[in-house]
């Protein structure tokens, strides 16, 4: 698995840790949880999610993958 390092600053990293045991996680669940939560994924697997809800929905390629960045923005403000 690769490694990643991210400059924080004291505080950011003092709350990230409070948060962390609070929830009885690690840093990296919450940054990994944080990241699904945003949507990001490798384009191999968002491209399978558009294939998938292009199938279920029986939209054309363009319609279905307009249809998933709308959704996507949506939840995003929430």
């Amino acid at each position: 698995m690769p490694r990643l390092t991210i400059t924080l600053s004291d505080e950011r990293h003092r709350a990230l840790k409070e948060a962390a045991a609070r929830q009885g996680r690690s840093i990296r669940q919450l940054i990994e949880e944080s990241l699904d939560f945003y949507g990001i994924k490798t384009m191999e697997n968002a491209s399978s999610l558009v294939s998938k809800a292009r199938k279920r929905s029986g939209l054309d390629e363009i319609s279905a993958l307009e249809l998933a960045v709308e959704e996507t923005r949506a939840e995003r403000q929430r």
